[in-house]
């Protein structure tokens, strides 16, 4: 199997989408982090000194979706058309489950912009609470499921 980010040369390169016709193409990835009760309820309580974890957090991560090709060398610069994000408390975690589905019609798949977006806005929750919980970890940044494009759908089962 030939890697798409390689050219002959085997030389880094980004892939050329421009023959590609435009599809709506939609992408959703979730992680999860957990930390100590003490944590959680300072988050769900909105006690954090550094304001309000979890609307800060959704912000983080509508930003590092797109800046996503900022960050990973391959990806293009997307014109993103949606960017939805989902915080749910697991209380039994207890830590929280962040969701962002990132959506276009393009040339190119927004899995990377989601999955980024989603490790963004963990790494912020991660960061305004550390200081009651320096061991939390995040975990389970996947992919859920994708649509659109050449490859098809995928949903993860």
């Amino acid at each position: 199997m030939k890697l798409t980010h390689l050219d002959t040369n085997d030389h880094p390169t980004m892939v050329d989408v421009s023959n590609k016709a435009p599809t709506t193409r939609v992408a959703v990835a979730s992680g999860t982090i957990s930390m100590s009760q003490d944590a959680y309820d300072m988050v769900v309580n909105e006690k954090a000194k550094k304001g309000p974890v979890l609307q800060t957090a959704i912000i983080a991560a509508i930003q590092g979706t797109k800046r996503t090709p900022e960050l990973i060398p391959m990806c293009h610069p997307l014109l993103l058309s949606s960017i939805h994000c989902d915080v749910q408390e697991l209380p039994l975690l207890p830590g929280f489950k962040l969701s962002v589905t990132a959506k276009l019609t393009g040339q190119t798949g927004v899995e990377m912009e989601a999955l980024t977006g989603t490790t963004i806005g963990l790494l912020t929750i991660y960061d305004m609470i550390k200081a009651i919980d320096k061991g939390m970890v995040i975990s389970n940044v996947q992919l859920e499921s994708k649509s659109g494009g050449k490859s098809g759908d995928y949903l993860r089962t």
